[in-house]
């Protein structure tokens, strides 16, 4: 999935979205909200050079990529 892709009324409904299915496939709720702060973090300032879509912020992409690994695990695999 192209995060720059996300637009408009389609990008609340699918941050949504994507944000239970990641919440769901969870086996603890306080644990991954923890895992996606540190993430979005560790990203705010590793990508501070790096700018990729502004309107994007560190912890929407988190969220949109850790929910991807949850549900495509090939996506690690690989």
């Amino acid at each position: 999935m192209l995060y720059s892709e996300l637009s408009g009324f389609g990008e609340s409904n699918q941050i949504i979205y994507k944000t239970e299915e990641l919440l769901q496939a969870a086996p603890n709720r306080f644990k991954i909200t923890v895992q996606i702060a540190n993430r979005a973090k560790r990203r705010k300032y590793e990508d501070v050079d790096i700018i990729d879509d502004p309107r994007i912020k560190p912890v929407i992409r988190s969220i949109l990529e850790m929910a991807d690994e949850i549900t495509q695990p090939e996506i690690i695999s690989d």
